[in-house]
């Protein structure tokens, strides 16, 4: 893909008022914007576009957002910001566990989508470590920051993008008690939760790909304070 002079964003949205008002308002801030009404039309803008941030609506007509969140994981990485107007808390971690890296629900301020919107793109733009020996280690759980590669005795681990960064900010603080809104701000980048399980539901994914195989649980919970990377007991 030829380099871009402006970030392009694939909003995916069946209303038609949503739709029309977010996309002048990202026009207005600088950014490329593409639009799709539905879900199967947002796959195929995505293949032919590879924008650099997608906001999908969970609600769409047919292919539903949730079954499109999973297409394009299966396919990339992009930051992709979920919009709905579910407000229950199972319905938000079965937005995350389909791939989103963040949501947010109906009605909401436009100065919030864009907030969280340059919070994804900003973490989208880290680069990792140029230094060959950047390497962190806890046990046998290795994290090789220049090939942005993690091992558990010897044997690779594919993360995304946000569980990596959560793990190695993890192994970066060993055996350290960290809250989720220590977490949620070190990663995300927001200073305020809310009631979001968006922490619980990474370190559930961690803990599934670390432990496969049956070997030891290194994330422990901390009742009442959060998490904390630990030898196992």
């Amino acid at each position: 893909m030829p380099e871009r002079d402006r970030d392009l964003i694939l909003l995916i949205e069946d209303d038609p008022a949503v739709l029309s008002s977010v996309r002048r308002r990202l026009a207005f801030e600088g950014y490329g914007v593409e639009t799709a009404s539905n879900g199967l039309a947002g796959c195929e803008q995505f293949e032919a576009l590879q924008p650099d941030l997608v906001i999908l609506d969970v609600g769409l007509p047919g292919m539903d957002g949730l079954q499109v969140a999973e297409w394009i994981r299966e396919r990339s990485q992009v930051p992709l910001l979920m919009l709905t107007a579910r407000d229950r808390v199972e319905d938000r971690v079965a937005g995350l566990q389909s791939g989103a890296d963040d949501y947010l629900i109906k009605p909401f301020a436009i100065e919030e989508l864009l907030a969280r919107m340059r919070a994804l793109l900003r973490r989208a733009s880290w680069a990792p470590s140029q230094d060959p020996e950047a390497v962190l280690r806890f046990e046998d759980l290795v994290l090789n920051q220049a090939a942005m590669t993690v091992t558990r005795n010897g044997q690779p681990i594919a993360l995304t993008p946000r569980e990596y960064q959560l793990l190695e900010h993890f192994m970066r603080h060993p055996r350290q008690v960290l809250s989720r809104e220590a977490l949620f701000e070190a990663v995300w980048g927001f200073d305020h939760m809310g009631e979001s399980n968006i922490v619980d539901v990474n370190v559930k994914k961690i803990r599934e790909k670390t432990e496969a195989g049956g070997t030891s649980r290194l994330i422990q919970t901390v009742r009442g304070f959060g998490y904390a990377l630990r030898e196992h007991p």
